[in-house]
């Protein structure tokens, strides 16, 4: 895609007017309709200041990069190589002392990138480890959605959370499709004027009983290289008493 047009795509995409644009990059509105009209080339550094404007994910700066003639600017590093050494740490010290809680760090799509003791335990018996999508295996009839025992009321706010996820990608079609499929499966979610609890709590079906968990979510500040600014870190903890004793007498 040429960058005019990939530019016009992502101001639709967040709503922004060329006017509300320019505002955000600090440059004029009359500039930007030059170039989404392809009759003002950007230069390197106002490609990655429209992007910052528009909150266009690293990856998605590199293909406008790419399309105004200019090198990509982000990596994608593997979490096993040498230079994420102190990531391998971090993620390795937060998920080791969240024990005897379950803890796992994921990447965009939901494949598990890293877990602690507690979470493989849960998870080997469902045929999970890391690398495996745990969107794939909520969908599974013989997966995490057999193992949920209120499935119906968590696919609902899963949906929702995957849709809010590829919104704010501009748009994700893995994301996306599992988002349409759960909503196929549940229908639309009822106008309901009851109030909600604080939290949504996800009840595991387990050999120890009914396990009930709420999340926590961790990001990395500051990351720029593509994996890194996608990975999460997702720590479980009890959502009542039960489950609490459940693991601290494991």
């Amino acid at each position: 895609m040429q960058f005019s047009n990939a530019l016009k795509t992502w101001r639709r995409k967040r709503g922004f007017s060329q006017e509300q644009l320019g505002f955000e990059a600090n440059v004029s509105a009359r500039h930007i309709a030059f170039m989404e009209k392809d009759r003002a080339r950007p230069s390197r550094e106002m490609v990655v200041r429209l992007s910052a404007a528009l909150e266009v994910p690293r990856a998605d700066r590199n293909s406008l990069l790419v399309s105004a003639g200019f090198a990509p600017l982000y990596m994608a590093r593997d979490i096993a190589s040498v230079d994420m050494a102190n990531v391998r740490a971090a993620i390795s010290w937060t998920l080791d002392r969240h024990a005897p809680y379950p803890g796992f760090a994921i990447d965009r799509h939901w494949n598990l990138v890293m877990i602690n003791s507690v979470a493989r335990s849960l998870l080997q018996p469902l045929g999970l480890s890391v690398g495996s999508s745990l969107i794939e295996s909520f969908l599974a009839e013989d997966g995490l959605r057999a193992a949920i025992g209120n499935w119906p009321e968590v696919a609902r706010y899963f949906s929702i959370r995957l849709q809010t996820e590829s919104r704010s990608l501009g748009g994700d079609e893995i994301l996306q499709d599992a988002a349409e499929r759960l909503s196929r499966m549940f229908g639309e979610i009822p106008d309901d004027l009851t109030p909600m609890p604080a939290v949504i709590p996800t009840i595991y079906l387990s050999p120890a009983g009914k396990l009930s968990f709420f999340s926590t979510i961790s990001q990395f500040g500051s990351a720029e290289d593509l994996a890194l600014a996608d990975l999460r870190i997702e720590l479980l903890f009890p959502a009542d008493e039960a489950t609490r004793m459940v693991l601290t007498a494991s």
